[in-house]
């Protein structure tokens, strides 16, 4: 049974594909039967109901990292280079290789808003001297840039009064 279930639909996972972990959640890479690879997703383990595909994809995942360690520890020694193939491995097509967050060395402008879609609280963060904004992690925005996280939520505060406030 290679299922997943969303909104009451159930699709046939063809193949995995991959593997990643986002925000501490194990993702897999899948081909879905009946569609191309352009329909391709990320999809969390515990949506997924195909555990015979999930164990086949990890069994060949390790050897295929088995296999990767002795022909580098072989190869090291002459090349001294990282095999093409196994930069292949580490990055997906579909993934951007530009660095995301406070990785991109810039200053946070202001925080556009917040979303704990992923579990996690996220901020959107817009950046100096760049139109583009990125998500991060609030417990580094936190520790990186304090000032910036309390004045989004100083833009946010609303202070109610009651009657009873007004009599006094």
């Amino acid at each position: 049974q290679q299922k997943m279930a969303e909104d009451g639909e159930e699709f046939i996972v063809d193949k995995i594909l991959d593997k990643r972990s986002r925000n501490g959640k194990i993702e897999y890479f899948l081909s879905w039967k009946g569609f191309g690879p352009e329909e391709n997703t990320w999809e969390p383990r515990e949506n997924l109901d195909c555990p015979d595909l999930i164990k086949e994809f990890e069994d060949n995942r390790r050897k295929a990292e088995k296999a990767a360690k002795r022909s580098a520890s072989k190869s090291s020694a002459g090349s001294g280079g990282e095999d093409p193939a196994a930069k292949k491995l580490k990055q997906h097509p579909t993934e951007d290789a530009r660095p995301r967050g406070f990785e991109r060395g810039l200053q946070p402008e202001r925080i556009i808003g917040a979303t704990d879609s992923s579990g996690e609280l996220m901020f959107l963060v817009k950046w100096k001297g760049s139109d583009e904004a990125d998500l991060v992690p609030a417990r580094q925005a936190n520790m990186k840039c304090p000032q910036v996280v309390i004045q989004f939520y100083e833009e946010r505060l609303s202070w109610h009064t009651t009657s009873q406030d007004e009599d006094e």
